[in-house]
């Protein structure tokens, strides 16, 4: 593992101690901190809540649901999911969840198709949280974008001001300053917008 990655966190959500001990020993590696545990669905909902979960590996059924609702609830945030189903009930499961981003996998399964599944959801949370950066980088840009405009309407409408004439003002008060624009701009508007 290089020195740049972060490990990964993972919440297995069993109610089995075998199948904790099994997966803690699976992945006693550098690149995942010790395995965290969940005896139930509430109880991995409320560690999900508390802790920063790269992974959710579900151990169905729980005490207290069959799990792939709670699987289907991670699965519309940046968590990657693997949920371990009966093979009985592995085509209808896995067929009904795969287009939300849920991957399944019958148990009992080989070690080396654990480990490997394990592998394909750790690559799969690396994507996801850079998408979800870019998102927010994104987000951010959006929110400057909005607060320039709005400071730039304001000046508009407050000193009489042409768009251009805005536009230069707010951008050399940043250059001036060697503040962002953003920040030129929540002060026009503190000033200006009452």
């Amino acid at each position: 593992m290089s020195t740049h990655e972060k490990r990964q966190r993972i919440l297995l959500a069993t109610g089995s101690d075998k199948m904790f001990e099994y997966f803690s020993d699976l992945l006693a590696l550098p690149e995942y901190f010790p395995v965290v545990r969940a005896h139930s669905a509430g109880e991995a909902r409320q560690k999900l809540m508390e802790l920063e979960i790269d992974i959710l590996l579900v151990d169905a059924p729980l005490p207290d649901e069959f799990g792939d609702d709670l699987a289907l609830d991670q699965a519309e945030s940046c968590v990657a999911v693997l949920l371990l189903v009966k093979l009985d009930a592995y085509e209808q499961t896995s067929f009904r969840l795969e287009s939300s981003g849920v991957l399944t996998l019958s148990k009992p399964n080989s070690r080396q198709n654990y480990y490997s599944s394990v592998r394909l959801l750790s690559a799969l949370s690396y994507r996801l949280q850079k998408m979800e950066n870019k998102n927010k980088s994104l987000q951010r840009k959006m929110e400057d974008i909005r607060a320039v405009n709005r400071a730039k309407w304001i000046l508009i409408d407050k000193l009489n001001m042409s768009e251009s004439d805005a536009h230069y003002f707010i951008e050399k008060r940043a250059m001036d300053g060697r503040i962002p624009r953003r920040e030129v701009a929540e002060s026009i508007i503190r000033t200006y917008d009452r």
